[in-house]
């Protein structure tokens, strides 16, 4: 496998990511049959933001905004939500849709590094992230940042492929997932980067299940659990950042 191509320089996947935009929800919809829309409906199910209170949610590598939109839709606009992303031509679809669902004054969509988060610690009650995690330079880095800006007792949530365990499964999803995939991705969007060739490199090369679990845990979240959906093709992973002892209300014993 070419190191060129999983060549994860924020230069490159910047730019990999900018020349897919207009093709890019598109692609997503078609290469997985539509089943992406039910991943990030699950998600916003299955890790509900607590009330406004608690503080805004966060969705980082948000691309066009899907899942920070469906948040703002699944909380009816009850609880502010941002999303975060440094592709700018990705932000720009995002605040379209946002302005046709009618929740500009609602969604903010922030043009940021997910390595070095322009927000103060502790501000948001879930972070989330879908499939965005693997195209981060420094995995650990933006897992310690989307900690950080975690506040304590809050929640973090990661969405990404995975390789399914089902041996038959596995080997027609490596199959589609090698080779008709990048040829209809490239066909398509006719990516510069290749962008529909490093989609299943980097996927085949990140890790998954218990391994991903262990990084989140060492990134100083408790209580790690994962969820696969559709057989393991992608797989939800949430984690919480313990309270401090300092954070107990009046009356509260301190742990």
């Amino acid at each position: 496998m070419s190191s060129q191509l999983l060549d994860k320089r924020e230069v490159r996947i910047r730019r990999m990511f900018g020349q897919i935009a207009p093709w890019y929800d598109f692609l997503n919809h078609l290469l997985s049959l539509n089943i992406d829309k039910q991943w990030r409906d699950r998600t916003a199910r299955l890790v509900p933001p607590g009330p406004a209170g608690l503080g805004p949610v966060l969705d980082l590598c948000t691309g066009t905004g899907d899942l920070a939109l469906t948040y703002d839709r699944d909380a009816r606009g009850a609880v502010p939500v941002i999303g975060a992303d440094f592709a700018h031509e990705m932000l720009i679809l995002a605040a379209k849709k946002a302005e046709n669902a009618g929740a500009s004054a609602r969604v903010r969509f922030v043009e940021a590094d997910a390595q070095a988060l322009p927000f103060a610690d502790d501000t948001f009650q879930l972070v989330t992230n879908a499939f965005g995690l693997r195209n981060i330079t420094d995995t650990d880095k933006g897992l310690a940042e989307m900690v950080r800006v975690t506040r304590p007792g809050g929640r973090v949530a990661v969405l990404e492929f995975s390789k399914p365990r089902n041996p038959i499964l596995g080997r027609l999803y490596g199959w589609y997932f090698r080779y008709l995939l990048p040829l209809v991705g490239q066909l398509i969007s006719r990516s510069g980067e290749s962008a529909y060739r490093y989609l299943p490199a980097s996927v085949l090369k990140f890790p998954d299940y218990d391994a991903l679990a262990d990084k989140m845990r060492a990134a100083g979240l408790g209580e790690v659990k994962y969820v696969p959906f559709t057989f393991g093709v992608a797989t939800l992973y949430v984690g919480v950042k313990p309270a401090r002892a300092w954070d107990a209300g009046p009356g509260e014993p301190r742990v």
